[in-house]
């Protein structure tokens, strides 16, 4: 039986979303861009994200956020991090009562130092909160938009919505697992994009395999540390949300993160690469939130900070092995 979806962002994420759930789903895909909403019903291709894909016939868009949303069962947020406060808030006023919210987004809001699921508790009323999923995991919109296999986690604190959402995405290329950490889901999801920069700056100054090897593993160790101290279960950062994201992230090519690094290590400077980005790459914005954080907490995240010094230029490239390769000699331990 098909199932009413909306989904909110008409990027890359979402419009590959709204690809895969138009093959059995009714949906209705809203963008704030109203020429992206008509050239997309007009020609069945969004004009700036996946472009040569076709979106199929149960796809309708939109930039009328109360004709997106109105009578759906499933509401997919698939906007920027900073972009969430805005425009959920304004969903607020039409999203059905007992439509399930599923959030794809990955970031931490750089002036609260909020999740995305403690923002969406903030701006969405109480009736919704039992029905907040978080969607997670190895995922570039690029593979799920070409059918290729895609696995990745649905995260609901009512395991019953994670196992709904599971049951209505999961088809033959792409497969959701249901969880219940959701901390755990949204700190994995959000910390990989900085460790993601890191290894691409490693790689960008030609440091070598061990170098990147050693970063993704310390940087998963500064992630599990924080997210244990915010009340996630460490076995979590094991799984899709936690190791999965991060090995893809820091490593394939379709990563705007990495190219950050990447970029950053040969030198560039940091306006000049986002110049040139014609999407988010979230953890320059996550980078600053995930400091102010660690600081709050009293959690250690040398490579998190090293991160920020390096995007500030406050430290110059050919200064940043020093510094960590020379820090307190300690004891290896994950959390």
């Amino acid at each position: 039986m098909a199932t009413r979806i909306g989904v909110i962002g008409s990027g890359s994420f979402g419009t590959c979303l709204a690809m895969l759930c138009g093959q059995q789903n009714e949906v209705r895909l809203w963008s704030r861009n109203a020429d992206v909403s008509s050239a997309i019903n007009r020609d069945r291709h969004n004009p700036q994200y996946l472009t040569d894909v076709e979106i199929p016939p149960g796809v309708t868009a939109t930039s009328d956020l109360g004709e997106a949303l109105e009578d759906r069962e499933v509401v997919i947020c698939a906007v920027p991090s900073h972009g969430v406060r805005e425009v959920m808030s304004q969903a607020n006023r039409v999203l059905p009562d007992d439509a399930i919210l599923v959030s794809t987004v990955k970031g931490i809001e750089v002036e609260t130092g909020m999740r995305m699921d403690q923002v969406l508790q903030e701006v969405l009323d109480p009736v919704h909160h039992p029905r907040f999923v978080f969607l997670s995991g190895p995922s570039f919109a690029r593979e799920i938009a070409d059918h290729k296999p895609t696995v990745v986690t649905v995260a609901s604190l009512e395991e019953s919505f994670a196992i709904a959402v599971q049951t209505t995405l999961s088809c033959p290329w792409f497969r959701c697992y249901s969880a219940t950490d959701v901390v755990g889901v949204e700190v994995g999801g959000a910390l990989k994009n900085v460790v993601a920069i890191a290894v691409g700056f490693c790689d960008g100054m030609g440091l070598g395999q061990n170098a990147r090897a050693a970063t993704m593993t310390r940087g998963l160790a500064e992630i599990t540390r924080l997210g244990v101290k915010l009340g996630a279960n460490p076995i979590t950062f094991l799984g899709l949300s936690g190791i999965g994201d991060l090995l893809l992230t820091c490593t394939g090519d379709l990563s705007r993160n990495r190219q950050v690094g990447l970029e950053l290590g040969k030198g560039r400077k940091l306006d000049d690469i986002l110049s040139e980005m014609k999407q988010v790459a979230e953890g320059v914005r996550t980078t600053e939130a995930a400091c102010r954080l660690a600081e709050r907490e009293g959690v250690e995240m040398p490579i998190v900070q090293m991160v920020r010094a390096v995007l500030q230029g406050s430290v110059p490239n050919d200064r940043v092995v020093e510094l960590m390769m020379t820090r307190q000699l300690g004891s290896e331990n994950p959390i």
